[in-house]
């Protein structure tokens, strides 16, 4: 009986959640929904190339997303083998110059080890493993970034500094900094530290902090660190720039658009769009100029990737909505 009571519970929590997301949606945009094995997705991008979205799974591998008859479809693409049988595949990366993909790999229950797997898109051969390693006792690697020299940037969720790997997979370096840590929310910030990563065209990362909410500009060389002047975003996950001056941030209850002026050293709230946040907003990319965002849990066996529609935010003080421009 107790054990009935629970899900009945539950599922009315869930019910009344999903009735809430759809009251106050942002707008219908285009939505890919997919059926298929597993209970979460972590990572998704675009791979223009290709004409394909790629999400990774919790469980271990990448899937790409086929279009039929019926809809999409989840097809898996390449699994997790060996020593990594078992981890799971969190974020990923398209690497359009180099025709590859890259793939964070993390033991996400026991954070004993963590890699970086770059696979060929057009044949899905493994070019190089990577593992990665922290100077503490455990360790949770979490998504990457790749600049135009093939360099990749992977953020650690609990010890809150990141991994540089060459275009090869090779001279491995941590750019770390107190800034990283500097700003905690009210929540411990070690539970789920850098999260989301992307480059910048001007020769810079922007990396967010879950927990705090604390948007970073982070060099190359992680010489400098400093924090963005801006609205904390708690709770923010994948994140990704849809222009050099605008930054989307997914996470509950949607996702939220920053813009800068001054080349980040500070931005402002401008636009956000609220989806379906029981299924929890994990990653965003961008696709033909638009955010799509995808969710991490499924619903009655489907999955879903959603494009933001976004809302304009009412300015402080004013008496009318004046809608910023996108």
């Amino acid at each position: 009986m107790g054990r009935a009571i629970f899900f009945l519970v539950t599922a009315a929590i869930v019910i009344a959640m999903k009735t809430i997301a759809t009251f106050l949606n942002s707008g219908d945009g285009a939505t890919i929904s997919y059926a298929g094995p597993g209970f979460v997705r972590e990572g998704c991008q675009w791979d223009a190339n290709n004409e394909r979205f790629l999400v990774s799974r919790f469980e271990g591998g990448i899937s790409e997303l086929v279009k039929t008859d019926l809809g999409y479809e989840q097809r898996l693409v390449v699994d997790l083998e060996g020593d990594f049988k078992g981890n799971s595949t969190l974020g990923i990366r398209v690497d359009p110059p180099r025709n590859r993909l890259l793939a964070v790999v993390a033991d996400a229950w026991n954070q004993k080890r963590a890699a970086l797997i770059a696979y060929d898109l057009a044949t899905w051969e493994t070019l190089f493993v990577t593992n990665l390693e922290s100077p503490g006792d455990l360790l949770l690697a979490d998504d990457v970034a790749v600049d135009p020299e093939g360099n990749a940037y992977v953020t650690e969720a609990l010890g809150n500094f990141i991994w540089k790997i060459d275009r090869d997979g090779n001279n491995v370096a941590n750019l770390s900094s107190p800034v990283f840590t500097s700003k905690p929310h009210q929540l411990p910030f070690y539970l789920a530290g850098l999260n989301g990563i992307d480059y910048h065209p001007d020769g810079f990362l922007l990396a967010i902090h879950t927990w705090s909410g604390a948007l970073f500009k982070v060099s190359l060389d992680g010489s400098s660190v400093e924090v963005v002047k801006a609205p904390l975003v708690a709770g923010g996950d994948g994140i990704a720039l849809l222009s050099p001056d605008k930054l989307v941030v997914a996470g509950v209850p949607g996702a939220r658009l920053l813009k800068s002026s001054d080349g980040w050293k500070s931005a402002r709230l401008t636009h956000t769009y609220v989806g379906p946040f029981y299924r929890v907003p994990s990653a965003v990319t961008i696709k033909d100029g638009k955010a799509f965002v995808s969710h991490m849990f499924s619903w009655w066996n489907t999955f879903t990737i959603k494009e933001a529609i976004f809302a304009p935010v009412r300015p402080k003080g004013s008496s009318a909505s004046r809608a910023a421009e996108l």
